[in-house]
């Protein structure tokens, strides 16, 4: 009981939480943080004195304790508002792996199956064909094979989207309205974009795809895809199941596709360009992000805090469980965190990660930086959220910059770097 006691007494304290369940930070991570973090805090301070961004934080944290911090700077070049665990930043792609472990949740309920035919869901999607020269005409043929929700969560659907859109694909995705990744709320689309996540889906059945399903990995809206079916199995709009589901219960209170109107002071300035160069893309008091999208983006649409994206990452580390409380069965975080490429689908010619060996639910499987067994994944604007499961370790990067990507990509080997020194103390 006096475990139990301090425990409640701790979540009471700390604020913005709910429902910790936390012991206390791990040993390794207090002498750790006793030692401030020197890789980390050396990383944070570069970004801000190489002007990359005006502000960053990591967080960073093991088992069920709650997390190190290690944060400088500012929300943006002219605030004096400090970066901290609840300011607002742009987590982009970082929303493939939340989406990814909702349709983990759902097949781990017998509500959809893993390899279950996307046209069972959307009939538009029974007949595709592919684009037999994908780089320069549009002649297409019938595809070889059926697309499934393996597919749509490993970028192996055959599907473009982000970089993979080029030529005659690019072509047609802006003509049909298919292109949603705005910066600015001063960007306009040329072509009316989708209404809802519905009219998403339909269009996209309507254009051809780069490759026949299950054969190869190429990068897609996938994961947008994947929003619109599981609002369909589970009868409720897509953002309102993940708030039910993941963002409600672990206590996640700043991480929506939309920033309320009360909560826009927190949302850090978006930025492209480094040193003299930097130049403001996306201000945070007039943000996009302050404008309801056309529809929730599965892919890269969420917008986040430092303690939320921990909270979601902790459960996933921590085999689905929050505190006394079990968000996700752990057979479904195994295997959402494992390699589920189809046979003969690699990803060896990926440069984006070093280390890659797989694709799990929206994320990638890596050993990178010194860590084993990573699961997890970047976002657009620098940032990066990772576990690795072995260890029960995870990592959360936030900086908004469109064109900076080091931190993101070293980050994973200052904290091995840390913690080793850590351990050895």
């Amino acid at each position: 009981m006096a475990m139990l006691d301090a425990a409640l007494l701790r979540r009471d304290l700390l604020k913005g939480a709910v429902c910790l369940g936390l012991i206390g930070a791990a040993p390794g991570y207090a002498r750790a943080s006793a030692r401030r973090f020197p890789a980390i805090r050396a990383m944070v301070d570069r970004v801000i004195s190489e002007r990359a961004a005006p502000g960053a934080i990591v967080a960073v944290g093991e088992g069920v304790g709650r997390p190190d911090y290690i944060s400088s700077g500012t929300i943006a070049l002219e605030s004096p508002l400090p970066v901290n665990e609840q300011t607002l930043f742009r987590i982009y792609s970082m929303t493939k792996p939340v989406t990814g472990m909702a349709a983990m949740l759902l097949i781990a309920e017998g509500r959809m199956k893993l390899d279950q035919p996307v046209a069972d869901f959307i009939p538009g999607f029974a007949n595709m064909r592919v684009l037999t020269n994908p780089s320069q005409g549009v002649e297409t043929r019938p595809a070889t094979s059926v697309m499934t929700i393996r597919h749509l969560l490993t970028h192996t659907a055959g599907l473009g989207g982000g970089p993979a859109v080029k030529g005659p694909l690019k072509d047609i995705y802006e003509k049909t309205g298919l292109r949603q990744n705005l910066v600015s709320a001063g960007e306009r689309l040329e072509h009316a974009p989708p209404a809802n996540l519905k009219d998403f889906a339909d269009r996209l059945a309507a254009a051809p795809l780069l490759s026949d399903p299950g054969t190869a990995w190429s990068y897609s809206v996938g994961l947008d895809l994947l929003g619109r079916i599981i609002e369909i199995v589970a009868g409720v709009p897509f953002e309102q199941f993940l708030e039910r589901r993941f963002f409600a219960p672990l206590g996640m209170r700043d991480t929506f596709f939309t920033v309320p109107e009360s909560k826009k002071a927190r949302l850090v300035t978006n930025y492209t360009g480094q040193g003299a160069k930097l130049t403001e893309v996306d201000a945070g008091p007039a943000s996009i992000f302050l404008n309801k999208p056309a529809f929730p983006s599965g892919g890269g649409g969420l917008i986040s805090t430092a303690h939320d994206y921990d909270r979601f990452l902790a459960m996933l580390a921590n085999e689905g469980r929050m505190g006394r409380a079990e968000i996700m069965p752990p057979d479904a975080v195994k295997a959402g965190t494992s390699n589920l490429l189809p046979q003969r689908v690699s990803m060896r010619d990926y440069i984006g990660i070093p280390g890659v060996v797989g694709f799990g639910a929206g994320g990638c499987i890596a050993n990178h930086g010194g860590l084993k067994g990573l699961f997890g994944w970047l976002g657009a604007a620098g940032t990066i959220g990772v576990i690795a499961p072995d260890q029960r370790l995870r990592v959360t990067g936030l900086i908004n910059n469109m064109s900076v990507f080091s931190f993101a990509m070293n980050l994973p080997k200052a904290v091995h770097d840390d913690l080793g020194s850590a351990k050895a103390a």
